[in-house]
């Protein structure tokens, strides 16, 4: 008897076949076999046939629901659920078979879709965008003998490195984060059954972890609205502070924060983090008095598991926050937490803390003129509070992003961001932010790997699941150790943040090093659909398409790329990829004529143009100008044709980077 087969039918309405693409190049990089027609106009008998079998005989039927399905009266795409439904009538419950995915806001009750599709959880791709953890769980449901319910349980517990404790959040914040963990935890006790109950008709859900939060940014209500900067902040330490709790998944702020202004539903957003549970707020102000709120809600089934209501005056919210932290702590000790809250910190003064939520504010928006405006406030509220160990941390890691963004690139951008950190680690050795901007700059700057491995390893024990302190490694693992070592770390960076784009970029520019091209496309595509304006996709991608021999198409997304200095970069490669040689010429020429912070993009470009002895002199100019690029020359494939020079493995160690091993 022959192997059944393992393909995968996507089913769709043609206004979707956009979304319904990005889907299939998803799963087909990730080398599952999708049958996916995109001929419905086409019609007759023996395609209506064809359709039939495939239904008939794939492993797992996808369908795409949208407003557009919602919409349309008649299409082929309804013929093709029917089949599907029809054909489960004769499988065994547990069979893991119907797999529907949303691709827009269209809600789980949508009275338009067969009654078996609302019978399993839906999964939100927005636009097709198609995460690792979705085609991760296509895998395991593709998996001989796998069930509905060993799938479930199979993707309950996502990889996520262990959780070290750290150190003490500020109170509120504190207070805030111990009774969510354990509302949690005694969430974990009665909402088990209801667990249990739902996989019986969950067919081929995926299951997130039950011990998992996502904060979202807390709303600002004051008559004002004028505390944006206040309300942020409070959130991104109650972040900060949960992210220190064992065993509790919390996303990171760029993720969560992606939905600051949407409408999205708790339920959306529960879906696209992957969490249980979400924490959300509000801050009033009226007048000199100021009202927080925080509540925790199921997201499954919308029930408030705990909320509380702070009221104090502005002017000393922060010397109270230790009598409010003792109260709620007594309050939930006996029923939620078991165990005692240690005592907070002391906190800044007000006016510091405010000008460094307003500075963090800022920090996040990673412009140029945003990041130098965030380096004035920082400055003042260190001015008032010289002792104020996050705002030093933060200080570092602003004054590193304005030199990943061309400005005192010689030098004078890193020594100020080592000199912040170290402060920060002298007032606060248990502040993992501090560690990882020293070891950034002791990779980028210095090329110090030891160094920066060894102060890193700081940052790990004291909170191993920052996703940023993730890519960081990856950063170094790429300089010094193996490709897909490397992989593994953006991966577990971008599971960790999973709507951080740059974590993405990152994880799609290690799958081009190690020749998975068609990889390093497929995610790029979904993190274009994500936001088209992200700066450096473009040109990934492009760079992505030369690897797979697109020459045409990798001018295409050079040209598409938004950012300036990486369109640049890009389109030298893009005309030369594509046969265009006289205008490869010229923009090679433009790229060398403005080529102040990018020297190692310079010696990549002359070494595809085939011209060693430029090559690696600009290699040498980028170990002169100290050019954060140079971490990655290991494994480029732009640097192929110099590989094997006996030039390359001298040059690597000049910048104390080991050879490529073998096979590698």
């Amino acid at each position: 008897m022959s192997e059944p087969p393992k393909a995968v039918f996507l089913s769709y309405a043609s206004d979707d076949a956009e979304a319904a693409r990005r889907i299939c190049e998803a799963l087909r990089a990730a080398g599952i076999e999708v049958w996916f027609d995109q001929s419905e106009l086409r019609g007759g008998d023996v395609w209506d046939q064809a359709i039939r079998r495939q239904i008939k005989a794939c492993a797992l039927f996808i369908p795409v629901i949208s407003r557009h399905t919602h919409a349309r009266d008649e299409g082929y795409f309804r013929l093709e659920w029917k089949l599907a439904t029809d054909r489960t009538q004769l499988m065994a419950s547990d069979k893991a078979f119907l797999v529907p995915v949303v691709i827009d806001d269209t809600p789980d009750n949508d009275e338009r879709v067969p009654d078996r599709f609302r019978d399993v959880q839906w999964t939100r791709l927005p636009g097709g965008a198609t995460p690792a953890s979705f085609i991760e769980r296509v895998k395991r449901l593709l998996a001989p003998g796998v069930v509905a319910g060993a799938a479930v349980a199979a993707s309950a517990a996502p990889r996520v490195p262990p959780v070290a404790a750290g150190r003490p959040a500020r109170p509120l914040p504190r207070l805030i984060a111990a009774a969510v963990a354990g509302a949690l935890l005694l969430g974990g006790v009665f909402l088990a059954r209801d667990r249990f109950a739902a996989r019986s008709t969950s067919g081929a859900t995926a299951e997130v972890p039950e011990r998992s939060v996502a904060v979202l940014p807390f709303a600002d209500m004051s008559e004002r609205h004028d505390q944006e900067y206040f309300s942020d902040g409070l959130a991104e330490e109650l972040i900060d502070a949960l992210t220190k709790v064992p065993g509790l998944r919390v996303p990171a702020r760029t993720s969560s924060f992606s939905f600051k202004g949407k409408s999205s539903t708790i339920g959306e957003i529960a879906r696209a983090l992957g969490v249980t549970h979400v924490l959300e707020g509000s801050v009033r102000k009226a007048g000199d008095r100021l009202r927080i709120t925080a509540e925790l809600v199921r997201a499954d089934n919308g029930f408030h598991l705990w909320s509380q209501t702070y009221d104090r005056n502005e002017s000393d919210i922060f010397a109270v926050q230790g009598d409010i932290a003792r109260s709620v702590a007594s309050e939930l000790r006996v029923k939620l937490l078991g165990a005692a809250v240690a005592a907070p910190l002391t906190p800044a003064g007000t006016e510091a803390h405010n000008l460094y939520l307003q500075a963090r504010f800022l920090t996040q928006r990673d412009t140029r003129q945003d990041l130098e405006g965030a380096v004035v406030l920082y400055q003042k509220a260190l001015a008032l509070d010289p002792g104020y160990a996050p705002a030093w941390a933060w200080l570092a890691y602003c004054h590193t992003r304005r030199v990943a963004g061309g400005v005192e690139t010689t030098g004078v951008g890193y020594a100020k961001a080592v000199d912040a950190a170290e402060k920060a680690i002298a007032l606060d050795p248990e502040l993992a932010e501090g560690y990882l901007a020293i070891g950034n700059a002791r990779i980028q700057f210095e090329t110090d790997f030891a160094g920066a491995q060894e102060v890193l390893a700081k940052a790990r024990a004291i909170d191993p699941n920052d996703a940023q302190l993730l890519q960081s490694y990856g950063h170094l693992t790429v300089a010094t150790g193996r490709i897909t070592d490397a992989i593994e770390y953006f991966r577990r960076s971008s599971d960790g943040d999973p709507l951080n784009l740059v974590h993405r970029k990152y994880l799609a520019r290690a799958l081009h090093y190690a020749g998975r091209n068609a990889e390093a496309q497929a995610l790029l595509t979904q993190a274009i659909a994500l936001n088209p304006r992200f700066p450096g996709l473009h040109y990934e991608i492009g760079r992505a398409l030369i690897g797979l021999g697109k020459g045409d198409a990798a001018l295409v997304a050079f040209e598409a790329e938004i950012d300036p200095t990486w369109k640049l970069i890009g389109m030298p490669l893009g005309y030369r990829a594509a046969g265009r040689e006289r205008e490869a010429q010229g923009a090679l020429a433009a790229l060398v004529q403005d080529a102040a912070g990018s020297e190692f993009q310079v010696a990549e470009a002359y070494a595809f143009f085939g011209q060693p002895e430029k090559a690696f002199e600009w290699l040498d100019r980028a170990r002169t100008q100290h050019d954060p690029g140079i971490s990655w020359v290991r494994h480029d494939p732009l640097l192929a044709s110099i590989a094997h020079d006996r030039r390359y493995d001298v040059y690597l160690a000049s910048i104390h980077e080991p050879p490529v091993p073998a096979g590698d």
